[in-house]
């Protein structure tokens, strides 16, 4: 599963980009998260009202392996967006994946658009 989530790293916008049509806008909460599945893939999509802004990422959390992160607290740390893990407390950006804690772990992140009413998450074409 890890090797697919890297094959697929974020993708940059392009016309290379398949949208898969993930869920209502208001299926998601306010400030917060909730997975969607693609394929093999669980993806953690974000409503982060605050910001006026969507996010997805992998919900796997590379730290102990355990499908969560939908369910992280999120927020923003120097403008960044994050989202914590909610058993482990390690932070990742939204934007990049990078973690925020200085460990080696990243997640991988999606590009989101919003249309219609409806939320997309970016994946490459090819997969």
């Amino acid at each position: 599963m890890l090797a697919e989530i890297e094959k697929y790293k974020k993708a940059e916008l392009s016309s290379d980009i398949f949208w898969f049509k993930a869920a209502a806008t208001n299926a998601f909460p306010e400030n917060g998260g909730a997975c969607v599945k693609y394929k093999d893939l669980q993806i953690a999509v974000f409503n982060f009202t605050r910001r006026g802004e969507w996010y997805a990422c992998q919900n796997l959390c590379p730290h102990k392996m355990q499908m969560i992160l939908s369910r992280g607290m999120i927020g923003s740390c120097e403008n960044e967006p994050k989202v914590a893990c909610p058993f482990h407390k390690k932070t990742f950006s939204l934007k990049d994946g990078k973690n925020l804690n200085g460990d080696e772990c990243t997640i991988t992140t999606y590009p989101v658009k919003v249309e219609d009413g409806f939320v997309f998450v970016g994946f490459d074409s090819h997969y």
